[in-house]
């Protein structure tokens, strides 16, 4: 299955410092300049979909008018979705490099070798930045300097974006990260040492998504997997009966996700079993879904993007690009924000699906956007990295 399944990197306006904690109250740390605080800031983005529920749900607005800022140039296609921190951006490319950008003008920072091309998303936290690359190691970097601080061996390639939660034993960060080697692994964030390791049935491709004292994620085993985060114990699984590329968004209670098999699933987690199902046409789903209060919105393969009502899976709108969409929406208020595999990134309308606005890169954009201080970062399989924000 290994060619069906190529990896497009796919790797809430609720209170994040919940989601992100799994399973306790607590006060953020202090942390060092270079750092997402749990609690809310609208200049950052740390992580793949914008937090650990992966919801794809950005609160920096966006300017009126939208022009190219500047772009910067890797040495290889970027698929990787990028990280923004404290006036810093952090993007893997295919050229077996992480970088790190300065949000204000594109200069490059600084850039880290690994052994393999980087797909993953960087996620930053507490001064560091976590990346997973194809040589099959998650690493840890000095945010600040891209110094390596450590590296975690799988059994296999990492093209998922690592998450995060609190320890529910003491409270200190861990990292969780799917692998090909067929196994999700949760690590102390500090140290780089194994906490738990949970085995399925195939690869795992995207990101685990968190919330409620669990980490949710689909596998190329056709399960939906629900996991404990104290012990990586099996909670539940859900027979699917595809292979599941994308990554989930989690809201209560419930997780979204689309398959390779031309469906997109709404699931209820208490009962284990779909609330409703989407299919259009035969078109697989590589793209991760964004998540509001009433809706859901989502890229497919048949070149479109996908509004359907969150409570029974019936479409709002859908929106025709000239591509592939592999890119996962973020939704910016009244707008949303999506790229294609037709070389543009588009701005469209939340309540309609009116194009309010596109840009033509050209080479095929299957990395998802990043919003933050009023910002979009988004990288292309040209091998560049753009940034957009106000004239």
């Amino acid at each position: 299955m290994n060619p069906l399944l190529r990896s497009y990197s796919l790797t809430l306006l609720i209170a994040p410092w919940l989601l992100l904690a799994g399973c306790e109250r607590r006060e953020p740390p202090a942390t060092p300049a270079v750092t997402n605080s749990p609690a809310t800031n609208t200049a950052d983005w740390p992580m793949f979909r914008g937090c650990p529920a992966l919801t794809g749900l950005a609160e920096s607005p966006l300017p009126t008018s939208l022009k190219l800022l500047w772009s910067s140039k890797t040495g290889g296609p970027v698929k990787s979705s990028a990280a923004i921190v404290g006036g810093r951006v952090f993007i893997g490319s295919d050229d077996g490099s992480l970088y790190g950008f300065d949000l204000a003008n594109g200069h490059k920072l600084w850039a880290f070798k690994t052994g393999g091309a980087i797909e993953s998303s960087p996620l930053v936290l507490a001064g560091r930045v976590f990346v997973g690359a194809s040589d099959g190691n998650l690493y840890a970097l000095d945010a600040a300097t891209g110094k390596p601080l450590w590296q975690y061996a799988t059994g296999d390639k990492i093209l998922g974006a690592p998450n995060w939660v609190k320890s529910p034993l003491d409270g200190a960060p861990w990292v969780l990260v799917g692998s090909y080697d067929f196994k999700l692994h949760c690590l102390d964030a500090a140290t780089g040492r194994s906490n738990w390791v949970y085995e399925t049935g195939n690869y795992i491709n995207g990101s685990p998504a968190v919330a409620d004292c669990q980490a949710v994620f689909g596998g190329c085993d056709g399960l939906l997997h629900v996991v404990g985060l104290a012990d990586g114990r099996q909670l539940k699984s859900v027979e699917i009966g595809a292979p599941i590329a994308a990554s989930v968004a989690l809201a209560d209670g419930q997780a979204w996700f689309g398959h390779y098999e031309n469906e997109f699933l709404c699931v209820d987690l208490a009962a284990g079993r779909k609330a409703w199902s989407f299919r259009d046409r035969d078109a697989p789903y590589f793209s991760s879904p964004a998540v509001t209060k009433d809706r859901v919105l989502f890229g497919g393969r048949d070149k479109r993007l996908h509004c359907l009502n969150r409570a029974d899976g019936k479409t709002v709108w859908t929106f025709a690009t000239r591509g592939q969409v592999d890119s996962s929406p973020v939704v910016c208020g009244d707008q949303v924000l999506v790229g294609s595999n037709d070389g543009r990134l588009y701005r469209v309308s939340l309540a309609d699906g009116r194009e309010l606005w596109n840009y033509e890169i050209g080479g095929a954009i299957s990395a998802s956007p990043a919003v933050a201080d009023g910002r979009i970062v988004i990288g292309s399989e040209d091998g560049s990295v753009y940034c957009f924000g106000g004239q």
